[in-house]
This record gives C-alpha cells, structure tokens and sequence, in this order.
C-alpha cells in the first residue's frame, strides 16, 4: 500500500504514567533515548507500526496521539497538504537523524504527520 502509516506517536502530559499505562496495557517494549534535551521513548511492538511516547510539546494542549503516514518527498507532500488547504502546524523538520518530517491539520482540524526516512546504508 503506497503511503502508510508508518508511526503513531503520544504527547503526554505525564509521561511517566503514560508509559506505566500502556506496558501494563500491552505488550510493548518501551525504549528511552538519549535526544539532548527532550524525552522520547521508542515503542517496540515486534510486528506492525510502532511508535513513540513524549512530552506534549505546547504546555496546555491535551494528551493526544499523532499519526505519521510515509512519503517519498517530504518537500513535495508537504507542498501538496498545504495546496489541498492542510495548515502547516510545523514545516519540514530534521528527525534526529532518522529523516525528516512535517505537522498538519487537515481541512477538517485534524492533526497529522508525514514523514520520509533516510536511505538506509
């Protein structure tokens, strides 16, 4: 299938409780990584998308999850969402070294991501 989802990723508002939650809840291997000043928390499900967990990053805003789809081109699906009157929510954006990625909401309000990888080597 072209363009699946390939991550979906929490912003919690207590991270701590949110990983205690969902270990007890599934079967998830959770995995912190060292990201300089900000948390993550990489979800390992074994088979099928798996994810991550982090600190919501506006104060205020609900926990939520946040689904990313894959591209090939993030410059050009991102220019592609914003001509089908997406909102840009965080332009194109490096990943940590893992590729690249931009935020939206759709016409409609809802908020997603897309993202490309890098090649791998």
């Amino acid at each position: 299938m072209p363009n699946p989802f390939c991550h979906m990723e929490l912003h919690s508002n207590d991270l701590e409780k949110s990983k205690e939650f969902y270990t007890r809840l599934f079967d998830w291997e959770l995995e912190d990584m060292p990201d300089g000043n900000h948390a993550y928390t990489m979800i390992r499900v074994g088979e099928g998308t798996g994810g991550g967990m982090m600190n919501a990053p506006m104060p205020g805003t609900p926990s939520a999850w946040l689904a990313y789809v894959c591209v090939d081109d993030i410059v050009a699906s991102t220019a592609k969402a914003k001509s089908l009157g997406a909102r840009m929510l965080l332009d194109v954006t490096d990943a940590g070294g893992y590729g690249r990625f931009s935020v939206f909401a759709d016409p409609q309000g809802a908020q997603f991501a897309m993202f490309q990888p890098n090649p791998r080597q």
